[in-house]
């Protein structure tokens, strides 16, 4: 059955009324683009959206019973708005949290706007580099026996890449020593709807955010915050007061609709058309390797590929074939891929690739040595800064980092000394310049 509409039906019926709008937004819902008629704002019916008690309070809990949460908020502030909110849910003002070193930089601003003591959870194993963030559920219960107790560990799962660490063993570590499991999912929304369910709230995970546009037929900036049914009484403060603090007072009510339509297309064939699709892509990623190609082994919808060669020559040769990676830097190309590609975008996607002679490939990355840190995350952001170059770079201090290089662990982030090692990595992937805090 399919799931409702309550914030799509009232907008489309507003709509309809051709009413006069005194109200915002300034469009009038003339229909300059085509979308206006059916942006508003929060008038009488339309409900609010950190009030939430009408229209936007069924759609939520609607999408609460489709991602099996004890409760789901709407972002439209994307991932990034959600995870901070997540974050200020469990960890007061100044205190300590494990993280992932591959966490977003959304995780940084988070972590200085709370002013919060990160200790970072660094890659482990033989597939340690700047490529991968391998973390174990031994790591983390390492983490957790030793020093001081920490208000939550901050995992990032799947990563840019693909990778993901195993949820519900670290699940596992994480609730028996008394610590919440926060997950950053923005990559991962679709994976509740899998054959089987490998969803981070599945697995066990306290909270979770999730980027409905990433993987979902949602608009830009679409996001869910989740949170499990027994968690729920542990928050600090309410989680739509924690939402507010970190998104605009004027949510788009396009993207709202974008994320109340997607409880619909949830429940209307969406499995079977998801498990046939990675059906497909399982395909295409045997007969990349049987070609010779270097694939990642990454979650179901993600085509990561990494060549001798280099992913920017790789990402050009199929731009060439009218086809757009997600990512490209000089290693690999990352591929993002739903439903809604059809087997004909693979097709497509398989003929470029054999048209383009794959080289071996071996991890260059040197395993990260973790910088020495100056100051805390929200000292370096808050202070004066100013950009110079990476090769005069060495024994400053990191203000707010370029770029992750790659996307899956950062050089150094806010509040470390720059060393040596750093300006040489961040050099070889591109980066000419950082912020440094001012001397």
């Amino acid at each position: 059955m399919s799931a409702p509409t309550p914030i799509c039906d009232f907008v489309r019926d507003y709509a309809e009324k051709r009413g006069v709008r005194a109200h915002m937004p300034g469009h009038k819902g003339k229909a300059f683009l085509g979308w206006e008629p059916y942006d508003l704002t929060e008038i009488k019916g339309a409900d609010s959206l950190y009030e939430a008690s009408g229209v936007i309070a069924e759609s939520q809990r609607i999408a609460s019973a489709l991602f099996g949460s004890g409760a789901t908020l709407y972002s439209a502030g994307g991932s990034s708005q959600a995870l901070r909110a997540m974050v200020m849910l469990v960890c007061p003002e100044g205190s300590l949290i494990l993280a992932g070193r591959n966490a977003h930089r959304g995780f940084l601003h988070a972590s200085g706007l709370l002013d919060l003591r990160v200790r970072w959870l660094m890659p482990e194993g033989e597939r340690a580099s700047l490529c991968a963030c391998p973390i174990t559920a031994g790591g983390v219960l390492h983490a957790l026996e030793t020093g001081e107790k920490p208000s939550a560990v901050y995992l990032t799962a799947p990563d840019y890449l693909g990778s993901s660490p195993d949820l519900r063993a670290i699940a596992a570590v994480c609730h028996a020593h008394g610590v919440p499991l926060l997950v950053d999912n923005a990559h991962g929304a679709y994976l509740r709807f899998l054959p089987e369910d490998s969803h981070p709230m599945t697995l066990g995970a306290d909270m979770c955010c999730d980027s409905a546009h990433k993987t979902l037929p949602a608009v830009t900036g679409a996001a869910y915050l989740h949170i499990a049914e027994d968690y729920l009484p542990k928050l600090r403060k309410s989680p739509m007061e924690a939402m507010a603090a970190f998104g605009s007072t004027s949510p788009s009510y396009l993207i709202l609709q974008s994320l109340d339509f997607c409880n619909r297309y949830l429940t209307d064939g969406y499995r079977a058309r998801l498990a046939a699709f990675c059906n497909e892509m399982t395909h295409l990623k045997s007969s990349l390797r049987a070609q010779g190609f270097h694939v990642w082994d990454s979650d179901p919808l993600r085509l990561t590929v990494f060549d001798g060669a280099g992913g920017l020559a790789l990402a050009e040769h199929l731009r060439h074939d009218s086809i757009e990676c997600e990512f490209a830097d000089r290693d690999a190309v990352v591929l993002m891929l739903t439903p809604e590609n059809g087997p004909e975008d693979l097709r497509r996607i398989e003929a470029s690739f054999a048209s383009f002679k794959p080289t071996p490939w071996r991890d260059p990355c040197e395993a990260l040595a973790l910088p020495e840190r100056a100051c805390s995350i929200r000292t370096a952001l808050l202070a004066p800064s100013e950009s110079v170059l990476i090769s005069s770079a060495a024994g400053r201090i990191c203000s707010c980092p370029s770029v992750s290089c790659p996307p899956a662990v950062p050089v150094v982030v806010s509040g470390e000394i720059i060393t040596q090692q750093a300006c040489r990595l961040m050099e070889r992937y591109g980066i000419d310049t950082i912020e440094v805090v001012k001397e």
